[in-house]
């Protein structure tokens, strides 16, 4: 019944996240352990549950098509989030500030932007980050790691969108700088910082 009350009355002691079921809850403390039996033989990727939902990414089956644009999708639930590009159903409302998403993962992450929330830590600087994928772009500051490279002149780059800037210098196309300061000497810096990565 808390199901449809809505009641969350399971708390993680790890991470604080709440459920109403609680085989869902014991399901998620399993993520936190570091017990991952469920070994996949393809990429060698752990998992603390059965493989049966991710073993589908390998087989490259993609059973689940838009009607309306005909992307194909590997999960039912992935076409269901899909389909509210089409019908512009935004089920999920932040109750602070009253924005609604398509998606419960966009809310959850938007929920941050409340709480100050920063999951991600970087084990080497201590520094915390908002997304996964934020903690990604910085990691390379430390590895060193330039994963994306020019296929004109061989010139590599931490992160992809620098790449797009550098790469405007081979098509000649005009860089459209929208950035404005406070004061006159930071353009200067601005200047510098981009000549880098021309």
């Amino acid at each position: 019944m808390r199901t449809h009350t809505g009641e969350k009355l399971y708390s993680c002691k790890t991470c604080g996240k709440r459920f109403s079921d609680p085989a869902v809850h014991k399901r998620h403390t399993a993520i936190h352990k570091e017990e991952k039996p469920h070994s996949c033989g393809t990429c060698g990727k752990s998992f603390c549950r059965q493989l049966k939902h991710h073993m589908i990414i390998h087989t490259g089956v993609k059973p689940h098509s838009c009607t309306t644009c005909g992307k194909r999708f590997t999960h039912s639930a992935h076409l269901k989030v899909h389909m509210r590009i089409h019908t512009g159903e935004k089920p999920f409302s932040c109750t602070t500030c009253g924005k609604s998403f398509s998606g419960g993962s966009s809310l959850k992450i938007h929920m941050r932007t409340h709480t100050g929330e920063m999951p991600y830590l970087c084990n080497t600087c201590g520094n915390r980050f908002t997304l996964l994928s934020q903690l990604k772009n910085h990691m390379t500051i430390h590895t060193g790691v330039k994963p994306h490279s020019c296929s004109t002149c061989g010139k590599s780059f931490s992160h992809s969108t620098s790449l797009k800037v550098h790469m405007r210098t081979h098509t000649g196309e005009k860089l459209p700088c929208v950035v404005s300061f406070f004061f006159y000497h930071h353009i200067g810096h601005h200047c510098d910082l981009l000549v880098r990565i021309l």
